[in-house]
């Protein structure tokens, strides 16, 4: 995983390099722990549909820069109190068309996650075909904490995998789950110290490339089909609740608390 990650360009928030037929791409913003803002996010969204349609790529691998896979929305990027819902929403419809594109994509994704999986960042790791997680990594559905719902589809994703008790325990509780929990639990595919993770995704990722492209991939879209068949109706949900939400005193105070770094006192 030491590849050059700079195909897109030196400032771009979005690395890819292709080869040996495997995709690897990379959130590049470590300075705030590759939180995403709404540019990144649909950089990301057309990187993932791009690769997974490259005739080159039979394997994809998703990871971030640095200590940290994704802390999450970048919400040093929110708009004020006042600003219209609307620009909220743009950034969920693309988060949305990245989850799709990671569930919908004929290739196999692996997350190859260290440090944090938090807020839309757990949700993009926990929508990929495999998770690899080093041992000192964890995952986050803090959305509460800022009164929102789960987005980014984790309300079928999380629960398709752990149960349903499971899931409303993390995204009521906000409870954090180190990676060894998460794969005793059933959440993510594997875990390995930090020192072995790269060469381990590596393993895998060969591994996929070199394989029947054609049955992984339809054994893939069965699975989903299986697991996943409402996500589609879930994001929805999750953009009209959201969109309610978003208008709420309780967000306001929630994203003030964040920035603020108190402890919110909601309605």
């Amino acid at each position: 995983m030491s590849k050059d990650l700079r195909e897109q360009g030196v400032e771009s928030p979005i690395r890819m390099a292709v080869a040996d037929g495997v995709a690897r791409i990379a959130i590049d913003r470590p300075t705030s722990r590759n939180s995403l803002n709404i540019a990144a996010m649909g950089l990301l969204a057309s990187t993932l549909e791009r690769a997974g349609h490259r005739d080159d790529v039979r394997c994809i691998v998703l990871t971030g820069t640095g200590e940290a896979f994704c802390s999450g929305a970048d919400l040093s990027d929110v708009p004020g109190p006042d600003a219209e819902v609307d620009r909220h929403l743009d950034m969920m419809h693309v988060t949305s068309r990245v989850i799709g594109a990671v569930t919908a994509s004929p290739v196999p994704v692996i997350a190859m996650v260290r440090g944090p999986a938090a807020g839309v960042g757990a949700s993009l790791a926990l929508a990929c075909d495999l998770v690899v997680a080093s041992c000192d990594a964890y995952f986050l559905l803090p959305f509460a904490g800022i009164g929102l719902l789960p987005d980014g589809g984790a309300t079928v994703t999380v629960a398709a995998s752990i149960g349903r008790a499971r899931a409303m325990r993390l995204a009521l509780r906000r409870e954090r789950l180190d990676a060894g929990a998460a794969f005793d639990s059933g959440l993510i595919a594997a875990t390995c110290d930090p020192g072995d993770l790269e060469a381990t995704v590596d393993q895998w990722a060969q591994d996929l490339a070199n394989g029947p492209s054609a049955a992984l991939s339809s054994t893939k879209a069965a699975i989903n089909a299986s697991t996943l068949a409402h996500l589609p109706e879930a994001l929805a949900r999750e953009t009209r609740e959201q969109a309610r939400l978003l208008g709420s005193q309780d967000f306001r105070e929630g994203v003030s608390a964040f920035l603020e770094r108190r402890r919110p006192v909601f309605d």
